[in-house]
């Protein structure tokens, strides 16, 4: 079942989730239309290289081309008009930058697979919770209805200020009449009658005017006090929940309303800044004693103008009406002097210069593709104090600094990322994803780079529920409660409410696992690596229980029908799986066997699926015979594996077709043997010779070191 089937059978409260983030950037019915073409190609890869990523685009222009023909055969127009559209949208959008819609449909597929491991998880973690709770939507939905007042309160005031034109107008040439009579004229009934008229006029636009600057000063208290309290609280959280997003966690939306907030908020203020020139333009026209205009209307208009600037500041104003003039400069650890004993530089082109066109989606945005950092060379003897675990517990800030020119404004605006782990090596890897994972979740500062001098403890129950996140957003499938107590147990030792259990930096990352050279992060890395790289169907499909210890297996196994069995990953082996299964004596012991752990370099030269299908163990009476026959707790093996097959292991081709002529094709197969009557340690599973064609065809595939691993890797006693 494709990925996008098993969505739409999601409960309301999860579609609704997911109908969140498809939008014009990725439609929802290019989604439905190409599903299993889009998930057959690897948007992840694409999203950071630019040749693929063009090839893609180009196929999925043509991908939309097929389904337009085939839809006008149908003579189906609705779709036939939406398509057409979404077709022009697509190319215009990402013509000049292919890897961003990469990186978009990227995102929503691995949102995705989320989603459906959030649905298959008995309770949301703590985490999450917070993330989704009452009060925050509650304090969205009073933002959005401020805003839309404000809004409303600026187009009001600015019929006032029309009205006071138009008042001021009649005034203005009631008077000027009266200024262009004869002396003698300026004496009559008629004529005092007017000026007392005029008065009462003069009067009302005294009124007016305080009426009007009144009204101005409070859209702009109102602007003062939602960005100042509502607006900055809502941004702090959704940049926590970009933090979260980052280790594996939820994409909340949220930054569209936050950007059409902020853009409403900017065209009210941009309206007050309108109409306090208005009010200017009247004043060199009319003026008296008491006038209010020259005393009040510099005062707000500098707070129009610091409102205006501290709402650029966030960058999430969208204006395309505004002639922006932006340039974006980028650095590396400007203030970091004294917290690295590294220094970096960024290569290539770091400033660029960009107008609202430029951006894929027509927001204030801006990419750097070709910019690489070098490291600085350090005075002697720096380098030396550091350990291995130096290098990805130091963190690094990259800067932006933009500025922004409109209406005769100057903005000068500074950015920064959160921190990131510089690596030489792509064997520090696991462990600068350590750090980054531990940064974000432990902490809602963006700029301690200190951090990790003094690294504070993590609650069990949060790093757990991250731990599956890496899963679900890595290969497809997060976590269980059953999995997730197992790896408690690994992390701590014991069985443990982990609740309220804190667990410290060195604990997850640096202290090695009891009697193993490795910690507890490299060890559930490999196995993240181990899924994606050689089992991930199996994983996905939800047939590997994987994290579960020996003692545990047993108690699961005991009691089931001989042949049963189960997959778990090697706890003494790095990126190992193996297989154990039950059988029966005749005289009713019950007995377990555990196979040698298939590593990735094994599992390159045979499937997995296809080593569990063909699997063979000789007895005494060396008949060989597949001891594998249900899968926990009862699902027949071919049941659950038969579409993951490669081949149907019946089919055997005649002399000549495939293969060397005159000879039978011979088959891959894993063999062990069992001693029933001996007391050693049962043997390795021992793979029987091959013939020499079939070993001609694995080295024009493989290179002598991966099929030296697979055949002679050392035993283990897992």
């Amino acid at each position: 079942m494709s990925q996008w089937s098993q969505v739409q059978q999601l409960e309301i409260k999860f579609l609704e989730q997911v109908d969140q983030f498809y939008d014009d950037n990725f439609p929802m019915e290019i989604r439905h239309l190409l599903a299993q073409w889009i998930e057959s190609q690897d948007w992840e890869a694409a999203s950071n290289n630019e040749a693929m990523a063009t090839i893609l685009l180009q196929n999925l222009l043509i991908q939309v081309d097929e389904q337009l023909d085939r839809v006008s055969q149908e003579k189906n127009l609705l779709l036939i008009h939406n398509l057409k559209r979404i077709r022009k949208l697509l190319q215009g959008k990402y013509h000049g930058n292919p890897m961003h819609i990469a990186v978009i449909i990227s995102n929503c597929l691995r949102e995705e697979r989320r989603i459906l491991a959030a649905a298959s998880m008995p309770v949301q973690g703590p985490l999450e919770k917070s993330l989704q709770n009452s009060v925050v939507s509650e304090r969205q939905r009073n933002v959005e209805h401020k805003v839309s007042a404000i809004k409303n309160s600026a187009q009001m005031t600015d019929q006032d200020v029309k009205y006071l034109e138009d008042l001021q107008e009649e005034f203005d040439f009631r008077y000027k009449t009266i200024q262009s009579l004869e002396q003698s004229d300026k004496n009559s009934a008629l004529i005092k009658q007017e000026m007392l008229t005029l008065q009462a006029m003069l009067n009302t636009l005294d009124y007016k005017r305080k009426e009007v600057l009144s009204k101005i000063g409070r859209v702009i208290h109102e602007i003062d006090v939602l960005m100042n309290n509502m607006l900055t609280e809502e941004l702090l959280d959704w940049k926590r929940r970009q933090q979260i997003a980052c280790i594996g966690g939820p994409l909340h939306g949220g930054l569209d309303q936050l950007q059409n907030c902020f853009t409403l908020l900017a065209e009210s203020l941009f309206q007050v800044r309108r109409q306090l020139e208005k009010l200017d333009e009247l004043l060199t026209r009319l003026t008296y004693d008491g006038d209010p205009i020259p005393v009040q209307r510099p005062q707000l208009l500098e707070k129009v103008n610091f409102l205006v600037y501290n709402l650029f500041r966030k960058l999430l104003i969208k204006l395309p009406e505004l002639n922006y003039q932006i340039r974006v400069k980028a650095t590396i650890d400007k203030n970091v002097s004294t917290v690295s004993n590294r220094r970096f530089v960024l290569c290539g082109t770091h400033v660029k210069a960009m107008n609202m066109d430029e951006s894929a989606n027509g927001s204030l945005s801006v990419e750097f593709r070709h910019l690489q950092p070098k490291e600085m060379k350090s005075s002697a003897g720096s380098k030396g104090n550091e350990g291995p675990h130096m290098v990805t517990e130091e963190l690094h800030s990259i800067s932006f600094e933009t500025q922004v020119c409109l209406y005769g404004l100057t903005i000068n605006l500074e950015t920064s990322s959160l921190p990131v782990v510089m690596i030489s090596n792509v064997s520090q890897l696991p462990n600068a994803w350590a750090s980054i994972i531990w940064y974000n979740l432990s902490t809602n500062d963006p700029q301690n780079l200190s951090f990790f001098n003094n690294p504070p403890a993590a609650t069990l129950s949060q790093l757990l529920e991250v731990l599956s996140w890496q899963f679900s957003s890595y290969v497809g499938r997060g976590l269980n409660s059953e999995q997730l107590n197992m790896l408690a147990e690994k992390l701590t030792g014991q069985q443990v409410s982990y609740n309220d259990y804190q667990l410290s930096w060195a604990k997850f990352c640096k202290e090695h696992l009891p009697g193993k050279s490795f910690t507890f992060w490299v060890w559930l890395e490999a196995i993240l690596d181990l899924i994606k790289k050689h089992i991930l169907p199996l994983w996905i499909d939800g047939y590997i229980m994987g994290f579960v210890s020996k003692e545990k297996e047993r108690i699961l196994l005991k009691d089931k029908t001989p042949g049963t069995f189960l997959l778990r990953f090697s706890e003494s082996n790095l990126g190992g799986i193996t297989f154990t299964w039950v059988d029966q004596l005749e005289n009713g012991e019950v007995r377990f066997h555990s196979v040698e752990p298939y590593n990735k370099g094994r599992l390159t030269a045979l499937p997995f699926a296809d080593i569990l299908r063909d699997y063979k163990v000789i007895m005494a009476d060396n008949v060989p015979e597949n001891p594998l026959k249900y899968l926990y707790p009862d699902i027949p093996k071919d049941k659950a594996f038969g579409k993951h097959y490669s081949c149907q292991p019946n089919e055997v081709s005649k002399p000549s077709e495939g293969g060397v002529k005159g000879y039978v094709p011979s088959v891959f197969i894993p063999v062990s043997k069992i001693l029933i009557d001996s007391t050693d340690p049962h043997s390795p599973s021992d793979l029987l010779p091959m013939s020499p064609s079939v070993y001609a065809v694995l080295r024009e595939h493989l290179s002598p070191t991966v099929i030296e691993t697979a055949l002679s890797s050392p035993y283990s006693t897992d």
